[in-house]
């Protein structure tokens, strides 16, 4: 559906999650405001947080003034000549005496495209550094293996968000879009719905059919759907011979997942087992969508593995009405690790060890292959290095607040507090900023222009209602400020929005992600284009591809790639001292670290503090009662949250959100133990206890 222009002010997107929402933005007498569009994603509708998105513009504690921390350890106001040469100065200093690895940057799935591209190019370039990462490797770094692995292609769904509208069945393995992207659940609606999560979620309460395992299980339970698949006849052979290879070996490992093992494992009984694959087996369209609760462990990748099986199996993939695919989550969540912010990238997805992409991003970038530095550490391992004998002495973070979003925040704190050289950018000073030695002000959603790319694949304009306020600048000027006072020519790194994306379409070219075909023109005038959308010969205009996979997945022989992989346990179990799992996650009102949500009054209101949930019998052994204030403490610290007691919960198990800071951050507790593919974190499991805090009565 076109995106046109509103009637007054500018059509543009919701600041949040990756569905992208379209909506008009524009002034009335009381201030901004803001109207949902008929873009096919949100289809006129908004959640909370899109209605409540202007009211960031204006929250009282913007920054406005650079700010440089004194030797009396606080914050001064400074001009940006002087914050930007303190920032050169000091990474000169560092890089001279420890070398370009001595520098890092850390980036986000919030940056536009354009934004995400030159940081990636910056930091290879005029920091000479390979210590670049972002906090989309705790989002979508398991699925994203597992589906090159598959299709030789990841995006997170390779097909419209409006094809589910049509489908019969939807299994969600840890998803819970009616909380986390509401408006999706309007495409849902028809479907029945299969929800695998350990919680009875709101998406949950819609499903047909609940399948609630112990956390940490959930590839025992995709081997064991895959097993009544195959012994129970729903398998599509045909499909399986012509389009896939390595059916036998992921066979071998799921043969030996029957039910009834399955079963016992994972505590989802058999009969809901088969109930799930007789749904998508007897399903004309039917889709297997992965979330962050099927990816978030140090299995994550292998998890996400097993459900394309599973889909495979069923033949899904690649059929017009049918799917698998991710639910990506932060806003531009797929565009930020397709142009170079990711540790082992270049920009249009080409990985960086490929001499071939490091020759044609090099001839784009007027340099030499060998001047590019080779893969650095995942977004995890950095943190955990700066500071340390060989790892990072500086680090430049944009775009992310990783003092609240990162494992063992306890930890990183510590790593970020050894430091030589803090810097962060931001438009509110965040818990990362607020111990940064220098803050740098910058632009946000509504001030600026630029692309994002939902994960629908579909590359999107950014659209600027007002300039940003005096004092800030754009992330982009920032960067060439920088870049410049490191020795860098001028002209390497523009602060148009409009000429970065024309480099980055360049540097696209023939990747797996290319863009080169894509232009503000064509988005301008209403285009629909997802990517790979590449440049034709003879002026002729590329349509885009919605759709994927159709004639042959993008594998050397077009057929896409069976799994062989296994169960095995989380890196933490729970035992004497530890006796429950806790599982962390997203609420309605709050997005991502809630440095925006947590500053917008009504969103604040509707949860404003943190709060664990447990079941009723659990909080009585543990001597809790609604409301009291309870310590959740797993081997690396302790939380306190609120407790709200939840009938529906596992007995075994609670829940936090991960939205707050201080003493109420769930990531005080969660597990540092990574997926040895993807470097995803275990978000999704540790072992705790839990008992009274200070004022439980």
């Amino acid at each position: 559906m076109p995106d046109t222009a509103p009637r007054s002010g500018v059509a543009t997107h919701c600041p949040y999650c990756a569905l992208q929402c379209g909506t008009r933005l524009g002034h009335d007498a009381s201030g901004t405001v803001v109207e949902p569009s008929d873009f096919p994603v949100n289809d006129g509708h908004l959640c909370q947080k899109g209605w409540t998105a202007p009211a960031l513009l204006g929250v009282p504690d913007r920054l406005r003034r650079p700010l440089v921390r004194g030797a009396d350890g606080r914050h001064a106001p400074v001009d940006w000549d002087t914050a930007l040469d303190t920032v050169a100065a000091r990474l000169r200093r560092i890089r001279d005496t420890h070398g370009p690895d001595a520098l890092a940057v850390f980036g986000g799935g919030g940056l536009t495209n354009e934004k995400a591209y030159l940081l990636g190019k910056f930091a290879r370039l005029a920091l000479g550094t390979s210590q670049i990462d972002y906090n989309g490797r705790f989002c979508m770094s398991s699925a994203a293996a597992a589906g090159n692995a598959a299709f030789g292609l990841d995006r997170g769904l390779p097909f419209p968000v409006a094809d589910l509208g049509a489908a019969d069945t939807i299994l969600l393995a840890g998803a819970n879009p009616a909380e986390t992207m509401p408006p999706l659940m309007r495409h849902l609606r028809k479907a029945e719905l299969i929800v695998i999560d350990p919680r009875r979620t709101r998406t949950a309460e819609r499903a047909a059919l609940h399948l609630q395992p112990v956390p940490g299980t959930d590839l025992a339970l995709a081997l064991g759907l895959l097993h009544i698949a195959v012994s129970d006849g729903w398998c599509d052979k045909e499909y399986v011979q012509e389009r896939t290879t390595g059916f036998d070996a992921a066979w071998r490992r799921a043969v030996t997942w029957w039910p009834e093992r399955v079963e016992q494992v994972t505590g989802v009984p058999v009969a809901e087992q088969r109930a799930a694959v007789e749904l998508l087996g007897e399903a004309r369209r039917a889709y297997v969508l992965t979330g962050r609760g099927a990816e978030q462990h140090s299995k994550g990748a292998d998890t996400a593995a097993a459900f394309i099986n599973l889909a495979l199996a069923l033949g899904l993939p690649g059929v017009a009405g049918s799917g698998y695919g991710c639910l990506t989550g932060q806003g531009n969540g797929q565009g930020g690790r397709e142009h170079g912010q990711k540790a082992d990238q270049l920009p249009g997805y080409r990985m960086i060890t490929d001499p071939e992409a490091r020759a044609h991003v090099a001839r784009v970038w007027g340099t030499t292959p060998d001047t590019l530095p080779g893969p650095g550490r995942s977004a995890y391992e950095l943190l955990d290095a700066l500071g340390t004998e060989g790892g990072p002495r500086a680090l430049l973070v944009f775009g992310s607040n990783p003092l609240v979003s990162a494992p063992h925040s306890a930890h990183v704190a510590d790593r970020l507090a050894a430091l030589d050289l803090l810097v962060v950018a931001d438009f509110v000073p965040s818990e990362t900023a607020r111990t940064a030695d220098v803050v740098l002000p910058v632009a946000q959603w509504a001030e600026e222009e630029g692309t994002l790319t939902s994960l629908e694949g579909r590359v999107l304009r950014r659209r600027r209602l007002h300039p940003p306020p005096e004092g800030v600048r754009t992330d982009l000027e920032v960067l060439h400020g920088l870049a410049v006072r490191l020795g860098e020519p001028a002209h390497r790194y523009p602060t148009s929005p409009r000429q970065v994306f024309d480099e980055l379409r360049r540097a696209s070219r023939g990747g797996k992600a290319d863009y080169s075909g894509i232009t503000y023109e064509r988005l301008d005038a209403g285009e629909s284009l997802h990517w790979p959308c590449p440049e034709l010969p003879d002026g002729q205009a590329h349509p885009g591809t919605p759709r994927l996979f159709l004639d042959g997945f993008a594998t050397p022989d077009g057929r896409a790639r069976f799994a062989e992989v296994d169960h095995r346990d989380p890196a933490e179990t729970p035992d004497a001292g530890h006796p429950l799992y806790a599982t962390t996650g997203r609420v309605l009102a709050h997005y991502q670290s809630g440095a925006q949500t947590r500053r917008v009054p009504e969103l604040n209101d509707a949860v404003p503090e943190p709060f664990v949930e447990i079941h009723p019998d659990t909080a009585e052994r543990a001597g809790l009662r609604e409301g009291d204030t309870a310590r959740v403490t797993s081997a690396r610290g302790t939380t306190v949250a609120r407790v709200r007691l939840v009938g529906s919960m596992r007995t075994d198990t609670v829940f936090l959100p991960f939205h707050h800071p201080g003493t109420g951050r769930a990531n005080l507790i969660t597990s540092t133990a990574l997926d040895p593919r993807s470097k995803m974190p275990e978000f999704k499991v540790c072992a705790v206890r839990i008992e009274p805090g200070t004022d439980a009565s």
